[in-house]
């Protein structure tokens, strides 16, 4: 099974800082996001990796064990436990409902990162998939969790199930699509009196919205019609926290971009920080038109030749 270097990935090399991993993460999951890039098996292809390889990186747990077993991982088996367990990924449906799903089933990982980091197959409802720890310390669970945007947007409470117990976590505002939360202490019970396991929550936050997301920026594509755009005037726009009224310069061009300061999407952590929104005007075109509009539109043809 081929070695795979995260680090090459995310274009950093083997001493940067975890800063340095995030800003090349998300400089790269913006590049590659599907939504940007729609019907490219490439660029899916590269933002699954990136992906893979921030959710080994921007761990120090794992960081350390990619780091330490590099280009012999493949015996990493040798130097720890046996590892076993199963595992299902859980969500949420559109009313509210938790579903699980079989998560052997199209994960989305490189079989690198299953060798290395734990399978993701499951065959009960008893637990999560595993990384597995050594000596008696309790197993690490992994899950994915679905929200819609506009509760990404939000920070918020969440009650989720794992293994027959109650979580009520909170979801700060700004978490991205693919970012990976540890809740310490949550996953599989210690022996012996060893600490507990910890559980790994992969957020999906699918672009169920007009906005298109890149980073902490919204985009937006509005339409002008022709004669606002010519004579200028003004604009309704929407954003994701109610509506603004923009001026229209007049003369204003199909492709024209407006930057709107601190009216995009939330910045992780960062309270009361946003991102910019970022609107496109598109011009339409009349394509009906009355006889006197047509005589008064060939009226100006001419006067311009």
């Amino acid at each position: 099974m081929d070695y795979i270097d995260y680090y090459k990935i995310l274009e950093v090399d083997k001493q940067a800082s975890q800063d340095d991993i995030r800003k090349a993460y998300k400089r790269l999951a913006r590049k590659y996001h599907p939504d940007l890039n729609p019907n490219d098996p490439d660029a899916k292809r590269k933002f699954q990796e990136v992906n893979e390889a921030n959710a080994v990186l921007s761990d120090p747990e794992k960081r350390k064990k990619y780091d330490e077993y590099g280009q012999n991982w493949e015996h990493a088996a040798d130097f720890e436990s046996q590892q076993d367990g199963s595992g299902m990924h859980f969500g949420h449906g559109q009313n509210g409902s938790t579903y699980w799903t079989s998560a052997d089933d199209g994960s989305g990982f490189s079989s690198f990162f299953e060798q290395m980091f734990g399978g993701m197959g499951g065959q009960d409802f008893e637990g999560f998939s595993n990384f597995g720890r050594r000596n008696n310390c309790g197993k690490d669970y992994t899950a994915e969790l679905e929200i819609p945007l506009t509760e990404a947007a939000q920070t918020h409470k969440k009650v989720i199930s794992v293994n027959d117990k109650k979580l009520r976590i909170t979801i700060p505002a700004g978490i991205a699509d693919g970012q990976t939360i540890r809740l310490n202490g949550q996953g599989g019970e210690g022996s012996q009196g060893a600490p507990a396991g910890d559980l790994y929550i992969t957020f999906r936050v699918p672009n169920d919205t007009r906005f298109i997301r890149e980073g902490d920026d919204l985009y937006e594509t509005v339409q002008l019609d022709l004669y606002t755009a010519v004579l200028g005037g003004e604009k309704i726009v929407d954003t994701m926290d109610g509506q603004v009224r923009l001026k229209i310069n007049p003369g204003t061009q199909s492709g024209t971009r407006v930057r709107l300061k601190g009216k995009g999407f939330p910045i992780y952590k960062n309270e009361g920080s946003k991102g910019d929104l970022i609107v496109t005007y598109q011009v339409a075109i009349p394509t009906s038109l009355t006889d006197k509009q047509r005589k008064l539109f060939t009226e100006l043809q001419s006067m311009n030749s």
